[in-house]
């Protein structure tokens, strides 16, 4: 109660109204970017090289788009994804260890979808758009004195294991992955919109940033939480967040690459727009983000299988939508990444193994 005997816990001017209700949303039914019908992701790596490859597909092409913050991005055919190019929709998307040497499992991704008949029709030929992006995981106790290079076969077996479930944490692309304390991965979250929209988001976490608060197991992303989805620790405020935030980092290039997903009826530029919006939830998640020396760019993807009934305000849910579910994403792949052996950080869960109770994997 307010001090006039009103109802709200904000007091208000004459005449001003209260603010509406904000749109309820919750996650699918698998909490994953797969809860968007029709979207397929493989996962497949190598625990020796300490590498891997995500792949993004779908039953048939869809709207793509793309928007990069980092000041060290590492990409391919991320140009045709302008509203203004020929080409409007891709057959797949492809994230990426390796550093450079990783944008070959693009490669292996777009010959696999020749042999199966996908691809932009050029005359009687067809060329499959794969656009891709990569992350530096070359200095995570690996081996990588490869002699063929290994990413065009992984490229391929993570499109043959495209399904509707796929592993989160040390896998796919995620499976070098690290941040400034802990280690990385690949993580994945899903809202449904009030509109009856589903957006989802995948992401490989490899941040020059830190994904948890000082020392602490907390999370960045903790207030975005949903049940309990990276460890239900809640928020931590440190001492000096601004020492925290500005902390040097070591001299390397790193990056968060990833994908955000919805059933919706999407122009290419309303995709974009969609990712750009979603850029929030990287600089929810990871403190800093989008520096000199992360790559940091997500996708946006659209089935089209869901017309927008306000083309307008739809989409500023949809951005919306998509920023939370990058942000829990982030904070997924995290929270769900495993040990191995010469791992340059520790896990997630061996800095929460100092609670006194560890929180259960959900």
């Amino acid at each position: 109660m307010t001090r006039d005997g009103g109802d709200s816990a904000t007091p208000r001017l004459p005449g001003e109204r209260s603010a509406p209700a904000a749109p309820s949303m919750v996650p699918g039914p698998k909490n994953l970017i797969t809860d968007v019908a029709g979207l397929l992701v493989g996962n497949a790596q190598d625990h020796v090289i300490k590498t891997g490859v995500t792949v993004l597909t779908a039953e048939r092409p869809f709207t793509a788009a793309v928007h990069v913050m980092g000041g060290a991005p590492g990409t391919r055919e991320t140009e045709l994804l302008a509203p203004d190019r020929l080409v409007q929709e891709v057959d797949a998307l492809v994230l990426s260890g390796g550093s450079a040497f990783g944008l070959a499992a693009a490669d292996g991704v777009a010959e696999a979808l020749r042999k199966a008949g996908r691809g932009y029709p050029v005359g009687s030929a067809r060329v499959p758009i794969v656009p891709g992006a990569i992350l530096i995981d070359l200095l995570n106790g690996g081996d990588k004195d490869w002699d063929v290079s290994p990413y065009p076969v992984l490229g391929e077996a993570a499109l043959n294991a495209a399904a509707t479930d796929f592993a989160l944490g040390t896998a796919g692309a995620g499976t070098g992955a690290t941040t400034a304390t802990v280690k990385g991965g690949l993580g994945s979250a899903s809202l449904v919109t009030e509109t009856g929209h589903t957006v989802g988001a995948l992401a490989a976490v490899n941040a020059v940033g830190s994904v948890t608060v000082g020392d602490t197991p907390h999370f960045w992303a903790a207030p975005f939480e949903i049940g309990g989805e990276f460890g239900g620790l809640g928020p931590a405020m440190p001492a000096d967040p601004i020492g925290i935030a500005v902390k040097r980092p070591a001299r390397r290039q790193n990056t968060v690459i990833a994908v955000v997903a919805t059933d919706a009826a999407l122009t290419q530029a309303q995709a974009t727009r969609i990712a750009i919006a979603a850029h929030d939830g990287i600089a929810r998640a990871v403190v800093p983000s989008h520096t000199p020396l992360d790559g940091d760019l997500v996708f946006a993807a659209a089935t089209g299988a869901r017309p927008l009934d306000d083309p307008l305000a739809d989409a500023l849910i949809l951005g919306h939508a998509a920023a939370l579910c990058l942000t829990r994403a982030i904070a997924r792949g995290v929270f769900h990444a495993t040990p191995a052996a010469a791992d340059p950080r520790p896990c997630w869960s061996e800095l929460a193994a100092g609670l006194p109770e560890a929180p259960p994997r959900r």
